[in-house]
C-alpha cells in the first residue's frame, strides 16, 4: 500500500520595489464633477480621494492605461 505524500508548492513573493524604482507619481489635478461615471471609477481606482493629491503607483501597463483614460484629470508628476 503506497502512502500519498502531500506536496505543497510555495509561491515566491515578488520583492517589494523601493521608492523610485518602477513607480509613477501621479497627481489629481481636476475634479471629476460632471464627468462620466467611468472616469470617476478610474480616478477612484488609482487611489485618489482629494484634489491635488499625489500618489505613487507601480509603473505597469494597467496603471498607464488607467492614466491614459483620464489624462485631463490626472498628470504624471515624475517617472
Amino acid at each position: 500500500m503506497a502512502t500519498a505524500k502531500a506536496t505543497t508548492k510555495t509561491k515566491t513573493k515578488a520583492p517589494k520595489t523601493t521608492a523610485g524604482a518602477g513607480t509613477l507619481q501621479l497627481k489629481y489635478v481636476r475634479s471629476v464633477i460632471c464627468t462620466p461615471v467611468k472616469h470617476k471609477q478610474v480616478v477612484r481606482g488609482l487611489g485618489f480621494t482629494r484634489l491635488n493629491q499625489v500618489v505613487e503607483r507601480p509603473d505597469t501597463p494597467a496603471i498607464r492605461g488607467m492614466v491614459a483614460k483620464v489624462p485631463h484629470l490626472v498628470e504624471i508628476v515624475q517617472n
